[in-house]
C-alpha cells in the first residue's frame, strides 16, 4: 500500500462538474443536484483501502450528521476495478449499504474526474462552499490505520461546522493521507507521483 498524500488543490478552486452514477441507485449525480446547498462535501474513497476502511463508519457519522443540515455530501471511487474488483460499482454498492452511507458513491469509471479534481488518494476529500468554491481539502483527522488514534473527523468536521455557521475556516489545512488511487495503466495523471 502506497501512503500518498493529498495534492491540495488551491483554495478558492472552484468544482469541477461530473455527472456520474450512483451505485446504489443508479442515477445520475450532478453539481446540479446540490445547488442551493450551504456547502458542498466531495470524497474519493474505494472499498478496498485500509485507509478508507479506518474510517467509513465517521464517514456514514458525518453523513448523519450533517446532510440535514443543508450540507451536500457524495463520494466518488475512480480506482481501476480490473485490477482492483474489490471496489467495483457492486462492491461499492454494498459498502454503502451495509455502511448506512445516506448520500450517493458514484463511480467514475474514467477516471477523468478524479483527474480534474488532481485526487490522489483515498480518501481524499473537498469542501466547497455555497458558490462551489473550495474552502477545505485535507485529512479527516490526525487517526491512520497505523497509529493508535481515535478515528473524530475532528479536521473535517471543524471545516464543516465553520462553513455551516459562517466562521471563517482555517487556511493551514494539512493533506490527507492514503493509498493511491489507483489509475489504469497509462492513465496516471501529470500531478501524481
Amino acid at each position: 500500500m502506497a501512503r500518498t498524500p493529498s495534492v491540495m488543490l488551491p483554495l478558492g478552486t472552484k468544482a469541477p462538474d461530473f455527472n456520474l452514477p450512483d451505485t446504489v441507485s443508479g442515477k445520475n449525480i450532478s453539481l446540479k443536484n446540490f445547488e442551493g446547498k450551504k456547502g458542498l462535501l466531495v470524497m474519493f474513497i474505494c472499498e478496498h483501502c485500509p485507509f478508507v476502511k479506518h474510517v467509513k463508519t465517521e464517514l456514514a457519522n458525518i453523513g448523519k450528521d450533517y446532510i440535514s443540515q443543508d450540507l451536500g455530501i457524495v463520494a466518488i471511487s475512480s480506482n481501476d476495478v480490473e485490477n482492483y474488483p474489490d471496489d467495483s460499482p457492486e462492491n461499492l454498492k454494498l459498502m454503502a449499504e451495509k455502511e448506512g452511507f445516506n448520500f450517493p458513491i458514484c463511480y467514475d469509471e474514467t477516471q477523468e474526474i478524479a483527474k480534474i479534481y488532481q485526487a490522489a488518494c483515498t480518501p481524499d476529500y473537498y469542501l466547497f462552499d455555497s458558490e462551489f468554491k473550495l474552502v477545505y481539502r485535507g485529512q479527516l483527522d490526525d487517526s491512520r490505520p497505523s497509529l493508535d488514534i481515535p478515528v473524530t473527523g475532528k479536521d473535517l468536521r471543524d471545516a464543516i461546522e465553520s462553513l455551516l455557521t459562517g466562521k471563517p475556516i482555517s487556511e493551514e489545512q494539512k493533506p490527507s493521507l492514503g493509498c493511491n488511487i489507483k489509475w489504469k495503466k497509462g492513465n496516471e495523471p501529470t500531478y501524481y507521483g
